[in-house]
């Protein structure tokens, strides 16, 4: 009979959880993976800031389910569950029971609110996808009114925004807060002097997890830069509807507090009989393991200890949680030997807006260009991971072409989206030049007979004639690079008949991909490599210039209209996902 494994949250640690299942489990395992959250979407929390401060659409920072567990094994279910019974394997929502062999509880955690008097029912939180897109709404409301209203007072109040919590949460909040302000300022035509923003920390310091050195960047960017009032030592007490009191008695007027100081797990552990710490994550042992042997917990909602203390809330801790649950599990019914999960925290980095970050990775803190990049490729890789090509082109269009706010010149153009049934005249006409090219050269006997040559001594064309009175074509001119050189007496001329050959269905192969729009993208890499090569040489005739332009144009996919590369790449990115969940190829594959 089938084991059957739940797990509870679709949150980071959930998914990893089952993609690793999923991938490791063999036949003889006969597993039903099961996955269950309230929601049909995978959010990436980290990105939630984006869509509060209106950089990206909130599509942006949600991924279908069904689209992370497409060719798997994993059932999804859409369930809110509110009971469980550890003793008898059981646990249940309003309407249905689920039984299991084995659990992985992965729900996460949620706001902590301290008992703050007033701050649960007037301040806007910052944990999920309805959070952002309210926070966003309000943001604009506020300006709204106040472009609206004479009274001095309310106008100021509506113009001031406070962020409580100086972690990275919050950090990137005020910091992507403060970008769009300017937008906003001009849109309504507020002068940003007029608008306010508080960052209010009850530490010493903000971003804790930095190093000094980090910390002070991030805080001279925030007050010098984007404007922002940073208050350390200074705990929220109380909060109103128009007001933000702190335990120095300073009394802020605002209509909007966004609160990202903490989280706790207490929401669905409170219902669990299971052992937990005092912010109610659940204590689990060096597996992963609570008290009862087959109930795992892992990511926010687990207090794994290392020797450092209670492994932090962030998403690495969740992935390797995730991970270790689900071989351990694996390990168990097999009867093997389960193994310690010991997680290994590469590092952290916070973006304070789209064009500054800082990161501390490995003990290394990189510069501000470097740091991100590393932001984004990290993005990128975890997409990648559960998701294939098609989340990472998704996330690279919202964060490159479909951004909402564009305040630079290049983002300004880079976004400016063009159809690419423009493209298709340019795509035939640079075709069909490269594929007369091509048959040229099968003309003039570059398939059967050597006649690639190096350095001429006083010919002033590229066609030439030897000293044994036969044509030859030369490649070294007094412009080419002296390595350029090396590479044709060395290599290219004593294998002469090859290279040409590769030159002559590298021309007629690109001609061919731009007529009939069959992998574009890499047609146009191609193109601009020999047109690179060609410069280097003979030098590129002034008729011919045109083709680098016309190829760096191919790159923007000119093949996804009235081209192959309409269905071809849609369903080579079916195939890798299904390759990356089955391990095999199905030939015909349409959904």
């Amino acid at each position: 009979m089938a084991k059957k494994i739940i797990i509870l949250g679709a949150g980071y640690a959930g998914v990893e959880a089952a993609l690793t299942l999923q991938r490791k489990k063999r036949k003889s395992d006969d597993l039903e993976i099961v996955l269950i959250d309230k929601n049909s979407y995978h959010t990436l929390l980290t990105e939630l800031h984006e869509v509060a401060g209106n950089r990206i659409d909130e599509e942006g920072v949600i991924v279908p389910l069904r689209d992370i567990f497409r060719y798997t094994d994993v059932k999804l279910v859409k369930d809110e569950i509110n009971s469980f019974d550890f003793e008898n394997n059981l646990i249940a929502s309003e309407t249905t029971q689920y039984k299991y062999d084995y659990l992985i509880l992965a729900a996460g955690s949620e706001p902590n609110f301290y008992n703050i008097e007033g701050l649960k029912e007037h301040a806007f939180t910052l944990w999920s996808y309805n959070d952002a897109i309210r926070i966003r709404e309000h943001i604009k409301e506020c300006f709204v009114k106040a472009s609206q209203t004479d009274d001095s007072e309310k106008r100021r109040s509506l113009l001031t925004f406070v962020v409580g919590g100086g972690g990275f949460t919050g950090v990137e909040m005020i910091g992507e807060l403060a970008q769009w302000v300017r937008v906003l300022c001009s849109e309504y035509d507020i002068p940003r002097d007029e608008v306010r923003l508080v960052l209010v920390e009850a530490l010493d310091k903000i971003l804790t997890h930095l190093k000094e050195r980090g910390i002070q960047k991030s805080l001279d960017y925030l007050t010098r830069k984007l404007k922002v009032e940073v208050r350390t030592n200074s705990p929220v007490t109380k909060v109103t509807a128009d007001s933000v009191e702190l335990k120095d008695g300073t009394e802020i007027s605002t209509k909007t507090l966004i609160w990202t100081a903490g989280v706790k797990a207490c929401g669905i552990t409170n219902g669990m009989n299971l052992d937990k710490n005092g912010n109610c994550r659940i204590v689990v042992n060096e597996y992963a393991q609570t008290q009862y042997p087959n109930v795992y917990a892992a990511g926010d909602i687990s207090a794994f200890q290392t020797e450092h203390g209670t492994l932090p809330a962030l998403v690495e801790s969740a992935l390797q949680t995730g991970h270790g649950a689900a071989l351990n599990i694996l390990a168990e019914i097999r009867g093997q030997e389960k193994r310690k999960i010991t997680p290994k925290l590469h590092g952290v980095m916070v973006s304070v807006g789209s064009t500054f970050a800082v990161t501390n990775i490995m003990g290394m803190q990189l510069i501000r260009p470097l740091a991100v990049l590393m932001k984004f490729f990290v993005n990128i890789h975890y997409l990648f991971g559960i998701g294939g090509f098609e989340l990472v082109i998704k996330y690279i269009k919202h964060e490159l072409l479909h951004k909402r706010h564009r305040r630079t010149l290049p983002e300004k153009h880079l976004t400016e989206l063009t159809p690419t049934f423009w493209l298709v005249p340019l795509r035939l006409f640079l075709g069909y030049s490269w594929l007369m090219e091509g048959i040229k050269k099968v003309q003039d006997n570059w398939l059967t007979k050597a006649i690639l040559a190096g350095r001429a001594t006083d010919a002033q064309t590229s066609a030439s004639v030897s000293e044994s009175g036969e044509a030859v074509f030369r490649l070294v001119y007094d412009h080419t690079p002296q390595w350029y050189e090396w590479i044709v007496d060395n290599i290219i001329v004593p294998n002469a008949l090859f290279f040409q050959i590769m030159i002559v269905l590298a021309e007629i192969g690109l001609g061919l991909a731009f007529i009939t729009g069959t992998f574009t993208f890499i047609a146009g890499l191609g193109a601009l490599a020999l047109n690179v090569n060609f410069i280097l040489s003979t030098g590129l005739y002034p008729e011919q210039w045109w083709y680098i332009p016309a190829a760096i144009c191919m790159l923007a996919g000119a093949g996804r209209a009235f081209g192959v590369d309409h269905y071809l790449m849609p369903y080579l990115m079916r195939q890798w996902r299904y390759f990356n969940r089955r391990r095999r190829i199905k030939l015909f594959l349409f959904k």
